[in-house]
């Protein structure tokens, strides 16, 4: 990525919150690099450089601001904006892949070679693959370390460190401080009450998820808790619950829209999922979302440009787990919102796992795929086409023929989606969409575009959408959440 030293400058000099990170300002004679909006004084500027992303500023030697915290921000929306390598790359990392399959695994999944993929990640954000999973892992330490009471060793663990010892030299490198000093500079206020000790005994962890503002928080609930599976998901008092499905266990999360964060409260399994349960909750809400570069560019439309400014802040929610969502993408063919949540009821009932714990409602997980693909179609609670449809999709996706993530190739995964029999043009957008973040995805047969379209005083036909449709690129996705809004 090349960064315009004059723009970025620009940005850091006014202190510019939206470009938080997007890009990192280092200062060579303090040695530590911050977010473009840190209110400590204006560096001059031949002290400055920078870079686009923490890991190039700590691979260069400098340490994080302990002032303006620039890891604890919304990461860049470049990364759901790209389909290339280095987008599918970035977004499998933050899902913590490198941690549990290492660079070889990453490699794989993305089809090169260690080597190219390397030489790539190098190129656009001036480091690689370990050197980006190392950063986001001080990034979870951190946050760990100053927000709970968990003990070191656990913090380690669950921040996907190898080692105790590699967590304390990866920390004294990042933050100039061992993790005992980091906790202890920590802020409290008064009277708070103190976190719990360990997640090993089933303990609630609670943290801050940040975005940039506006956030059209009811809207996301309200989509969230149209579609919310029952014993799966519910939506009470303004959050929202629902059951996960983790790379080495269960867990539960409630979400719940405050001042300037969200607020999860996460119950895990094994404390190892932590990083992994965050980032999916961040995509479930779709926290790294730019609304100003979506009001930029839908915003003075003929036809939606009243509607995005009315609500700057609506994101596309997104999904915790890719395979889940594609199924349930089956299920909600051709049949309403509510029809297709209480389908999804009736097969969670039948064959979903049940929790150790349940919260609330939530009482069990969807059914893995590898349950519906062993079940008799014949006996599920829907009509058989649809079922054969269900079970060949669990079944290619339990072989490990289609993987349905963030990383995926997002056309490649269209054509093998359609090449599925019973899976047409809408499932497959809105699996792109929902599942593979795909911000461009538009469902021109949607039943629900056709009348938002149509009240707009517009032809709501497949073709006529996707005409109009093409003045909305690259945010075709919030251009169809705008419009199923405003049926709502």
């Amino acid at each position: 990525m090349t960064l315009e030293f004059d723009a970025c400058r620009r940005a850091a000099e006014a202190r510019d919150s939206r470009f938080d990170g997007w890009f990192f300002t280092a200062v060579k004679t303090t040695g530590i690099y911050c977010r473009p909006s840190c209110p400590a004084r204006t560096p001059k500027r031949e002290n400055v450089v920078f870079y686009p992303s923490a890991a190039a500023a700590q691979a260069a030697g400098f340490r994080a601001c302990m002032r303006c915290r620039p890891d604890a921000v919304p990461g860049s929306p470049e990364w759901d904006l790209r389909a290339d390598l280095v987008g599918r790359a970035m977004r499998l990392i933050a899902d913590g892949v490198v941690d549990r399959e290492g660079v070889s695994g990453l490699a794989r999944r993305l089809g090169y070679s260690e080597r190219h993929l390397h030489r790539r990640l190098v190129d656009t954000l001036g480091a690689g693959p370990l050197q980006l999973a190392r950063a986001r892992r001080a990034q979870t330490a951190r946050v760990l370390l100053e927000t709970t009471d968990l003990p070191i060793t656990d913090v380690a663990f669950a921040a996907g460190f190898s080692s105790v010892r590699q967590f304390g030299e990866t920390i004294r490198d990042v933050f100039a401080l061992a993790p005992r000093e980091l906790r202890r500079r920590r802020p409290r206020a008064p009277g708070a009450p103190r976190a719990p000790r360990s997640a090993r005994t089933g303990a609630t962890l609670s943290l801050r998820l940040p975005y940039r503002a506006p956030l059209d928080a009811a809207g996301l609930m309200a989509f969230l808790g149209a579609r919310a599976v029952p014993g799966v998901e519910e939506r009470l008092n303004g959050s929202y619950r629902r059951s996960l499905r983790l790379p080495h266990g269960a867990g539960t999360v409630e979400l719940s829209p405050a001042g300037g964060h969200v607020q999860a409260a996460l119950r895990l399994d094994d404390l190892r999922d932590l990083a992994a349960a965050v980032e999916r909750c961040r995509r479930l809400l779709d926290l790294d979302s730019d609304p100003q570069a979506v009001v930029d560019a839908l915003g003075g439309d003929a036809l939606l440009g009243g509607l995005v400014r009315e609500a700057p802040g609506r994101r596309v929610p997104g999904h915790v787990d890719g395979a889940e969502l594609g199924l349930r993408a089956v299920l909600g063919q051709q049949v309403s919102v509510a029809g297709a949540a209480t389908v999804a009821g009736r097969l969670a009932a039948e064959l979903g796992e049940p929790l150790e714990a349940p919260l609330g409602g939530v009482a069990r997980l969807f059914p893995s795929t590898a349950a519906i693909a062993s079940a008799d179609p014949e006996a599920l609670p829907m009509p058989r086409s649809r079922a054969r449809a269900l079970a060949g999709l669990a079944a290619v996706i339990e072989a490990g023929e289609l993987e349905l993530d963030p990383g995926a190739d997002r056309a490649d995964t269209e054509r093998r989606l359609l090449a599925l029999p019973g899976i047409g043009p809408w499932t497959a957008a809105y699996v792109a969409m929902r599942a593979l973040r795909d911000p461009d995805a538009f469902l021109p047969t949607d039943l629900g575009v056709r009348h938002a379209l149509e009240r707009l005083g517009r032809d709501g036909s497949p073709r006529a959408a996707s005409a109009a449709a093409e003045a909305w690129r690259p945010y075709r996705a919030y251009a169809t959440q705008h419009l199923w809004a405003q049926l709502a």
